[in-house]
């Protein structure tokens, strides 16, 4: 496996040095943030603690859609399960 030239944090900053690479990097943090707050509103409502959904915030905060996507499939297959 190949060496990163350079780390994520200084890759974060290089994106945040122009407006226009900026503007989609706060738009995706934008989404995270709601993506967040959809998933705890979710959770609550199936009567889960907020603590089972914070594996997937730390997820969607480092790596913005990951951890979205990763609760939409285990809520989809606890709900198949749960179904049975």
């Amino acid at each position: 496996m190949s060496q990163a030239e350079q780390s994520l944090l200084q890759f974060g900053m290089q994106l945040m040095s122009r407006l226009d690479t900026a503007q989609v990097v706060i738009d995706l943090y934008i989404m995270a943030i709601l993506a967040c707050i959809w998933m705890v509103k979710d959770t609550l409502a199936r009567q889960k603690t907020v603590l089972s959904v914070m594996p997937y915030i730390g997820l969607t905060l480092v790596f913005v859609s990951i951890g979205p996507l990763l609760y939409l499939v285990v809520r989809f297959y606890q709900s198949q399960r749960d179904d049975k």
